[in-house]
């Protein structure tokens, strides 16, 4: 035997740094995509910021453009400013952005907890499912094509 296995239980940021760039050369190798997204500027940001009177933020939404792809990362507003339609408002403007900044798609993630029917309202489907994670509860992985 010409190797030898170590068990860490601490946080190593210098190893999953080595696999995470690891990784990285594989995919480059393997995926003209992968590689294309390593290039400067290939990943768009898109941040929207929702302020009240006083310029305190009270919520929006940040996501990125790649791939012909929306991710949406975070998506959230203070709850005194649900329910009146800006979340729907917000949600419509990004993918707007986005397709002017050429996505087709949209993707994004959200627990059985926060806002799967609110996404579906609005022409997102489910694509994804994890059941019991967390335990009682599931993480949706949904998607919708810009049209």
């Amino acid at each position: 035997m010409n190797y030898h296995i170590a068990i860490s239980l601490k946080k190593n940021e210098k190893f999953s740094t080595f696999l995470q760039e690891k990784i990285r050369e594989f995919n480059n190798q393997h995926s003209v995509h992968h590689k294309a997204i390593r290039k400067k500027e290939a990943i768009q940001p898109l941040n929207i910021i929702v302020s009240d009177v006083d310029k305190n933020w009270i919520g929006g939404l940040n996501a990125e453009v790649y791939w012909n792809w929306l991710e949406i990362n975070n998506f959230w507003f203070h709850e005194n400013y649900r329910g009146e339609g800006l979340g729907g408002n917000l949600l419509s403007q990004a993918e707007e952005i986005a397709k002017e900044m050429g996505a087709t798609k949209v993707l994004l993630t959200t627990f059985e907890f926060q806002a799967r029917t609110f996404y579906e309202m609005k022409g997102y489907q489910v694509v994804g499912e994890i059941k019991d994670y967390p335990p009682g509860s599931v993480y949706y992985t949904m998607v919708k094509t810009l049209i």
